[in-house]
Order: C-alpha cells, then sequence, then structure tokens
C-alpha cells in the first residue's frame, strides 16, 4: 500500500532515510539535519514536494519523496522522483511496481506532464524496472553545484 506520508510516520522515516543515504543507491550520505528538515518540509507544505510511505504487512518498508517542477520541455509540470527506497528483504514483492502505479494515478489527476528520476548507472535492478515500466533515459547529463553544506 502507498499512502501519503503523515507526522505519525517522523521515526520510520528518518530510519529508512537514513538507510537509503548509506546504501550503495546514492552517492554520498547527507547529514542528519537534512533527512530531519526534509521532513519538516513535508509537514509544512505539499506545494513543492510530496513525501509518501510505502507498507507491506501492516508497517512501513519503504518511502519515496517527489519534487515539483515546471517545464517547457516537458509542457507543463513535471513530477521529479527524488528518491524511492524499499527495505531489501521486501524487494522483488511487487512494491516498486505498485508504488510506479500509484505516482502515474497522481501525476495524471495533478495534471502533471511528465515524470522524471535519476539512476545510479550500476543499479541495474532499478534500471531494469524503470525500462520496463516505459521509463527511458535522457539524452544529456546533469551538473550541480551545491551551496548547502551544514
Amino acid at each position: 500500500m502507498v499512502r501519503a506520508i503523515e507526522l505519525r510516520d517522523r521515526a520510520a522515516f528518518l530510519d529508512l532515510s537514513a538507510q537509503f543515504y548509506s546504501s550503495a543507491a546514492v552517492l554520498a550520505p547527507v547529514p542528519q539535519k537534512f533527512h530531519e528538515d526534509a521532513f519538516a518540509e513535508l509537514m509544512r507544505s505539499d506545494e513543492y514536494a510530496g513525501g509518501f510511505m510505502i507498507e507491506a504487512d501492516g508497517a512501513p518498508v519503504g518511502f519515496a519523496l517527489v519534487a515539483k517542477t515546471y517545464s517547457r520541455e516537458a509542457g507543463g509540470l513535471v513530477l521529479w522522483l527524488e528518491e524511492l527506497y524499499i527495505l531489501p528483504a521486501y524487494r522483488s514483492r511487487g512494491l516498486g511496481q505498485e508504488f510506479f502505479a500509484f505516482a502515474e494515478r497522481y501525476a495524471r489527476e495533478g495534471g502533471y506532464a511528465r515524470i522524471r528520476l535519476e539512476v545510479e548507472e550500476d543499479n541495474v535492478r532499478a534500471r531494469a524496472l524503470y525500462e520496463r515500466l516505459g521509463y527511458a533515459p535522457l539524452e544529456y547529463g546533469q551538473m550541480v553545484k551545491q551551496l548547502r553544506k551544514d
């Protein structure tokens, strides 16, 4: 089951988020404060970001974070899948596909023109899932300049 994140999910979110950022799916860990700030932003408003809990066996087993942007290239609003994490013991049970079905309904109902995501080159399982679901690589790279360093 996928549902919007709620205040009662703080401890589960912080735990899952810390596990995600210590996994091979990300380039580098982030300070604990960034996890806490993300949760606070999700509780403040859903204008720019959204958070979702993924549940199985009656408990949170994963989460997803999305950012909401506008792109002329896409022809409108873009739902950017920032993070998707499912505990290793719950992978290959269809929860990823369930989340993507939820995300696509959410995006269509919200009037989004595109869903965009990033994936590490060596994350073969995730890439295979995304390709099976119809996602295709972009033909250009990204650049970043980090301004916040705390």
